[in-house]
């Protein structure tokens, strides 16, 4: 038996860190986890020479939820992905929750059993992901807007859900500079220092003013982290309708109108890296 899942990335609105909660939305670019069933063992391999313990962990977790022996049933995992990695637009949510599915789906009809729910999915990805060391707050925020596509508003402590809805599909511009950052080396008491900031910026998210939540969240962040605010600022300035760091960097999105990507690209020219075109992912997770 053979399956693939796709699953988006998704970009900060709130990030969690300071306050327990946050916010993010869909993306359309996605890892793709192709699996199919072996005589035994946990076999994983990915195109971007990423290290494979995330795989192993997620796979590992649903055949101890079946009660699967690895020695009896086997199964091959390969991902590829355009969604890059440690750079702040949930890569390690996007394929934790790509595994989850995949690997769920087929020993579920393999042996005819339950299939794990939306939720059960993503507990066990974060959950996944938190023994890896790849996230700091277990990121139900990046979690579920990837896996459920659209806008989330969170309470990442709890698990729970403040807002789950559509997102118009705006074209999304991301800056990527030539370095990465990773999750687990974040300074989490510098940022929890900022936390009555961050609040403010998350009361604007709980009211649905995403666009300036997700300015001055990525001012204040940007500010503890050591980034270069002007990066958003410049898009701003050149018509986006918001912009700033996505979760600990070291990437920035815009949010744009059609008529202002041109501008936004050209604003950030004049920075090292590239920049990548998408928009807001409504589809989510979900089987091809």
């Amino acid at each position: 038996m053979k399956k693939s899942v796709r699953s988006p990335g998704s970009a900060t609105i709130i990030n969690a860190i300071a306050t327990g909660f946050g916010s993010a939305f869909g993306i359309g670019l996605d890892i793709e986890c192709e699996a199919k069933t072996a005589d035994e063992g946990i076999h994983c391999s990915n195109d971007v020479g990423a290290d494979n313990s995330l795989m192993e962990i997620c796979t590992k977790k649903v055949f101890n939820h079946y009660n699967i022996d690895e020695n009896d049933f086997g199964i091959d995992l390969k991902t590829k992905s355009n969604l890059p990695m440690a750079s702040g637009l949930s890569s390690s949510s996007a394929s934790s929750n790509a595994i989850v599915k995949v690997v769920s789906s087929i020993i579920s009809e393999e042996f005819n059993l339950k299939p794990l729910d939306d939720l059960e999915i993503i507990n066990m990805a974060i959950d996944a992901s938190l023994d890896a060391g790849v996230t700091i707050t277990g990121s139900f925020d990046d979690a579920t807007a990837s896996y459920f596509g659209g806008v989330v508003v969170t309470d990442n402590m709890n698990r729970k859900f403040i807002i789950k809805e559509k997102m118009d599909e705006y074209p999304i511009l991301v800056y990527m500079p030539n370095f990465y950052s990773k999750s687990g080396d974040s300074d989490k008491e510098r940022m929890k220092l900022l936390a009555p900031l961050v609040q403010t910026a998350f009361d604007f998210a709980r009211n649905k003013d995403y666009f300036k939540a997700l300015n001055l969240n990525g001012l204040i962040y940007s500010a503890t982290l050591g980034f270069d605010s002007t990066i958003a600022i410049d898009a701003l300035q050149a018509g986006a309708i918001a912009s700033g760091l996505s979760g600990t960097g070291s990437s920035f999105v815009a949010v744009a109108s059609e008529d202002a990507i041109d501008d936004i690209k050209y604003s950030w020219s004049k920075y090292e890296g590239k920049v990548i075109e998408t928009k807001v992912d409504n589809k989510g997770c979900r089987i091809l």
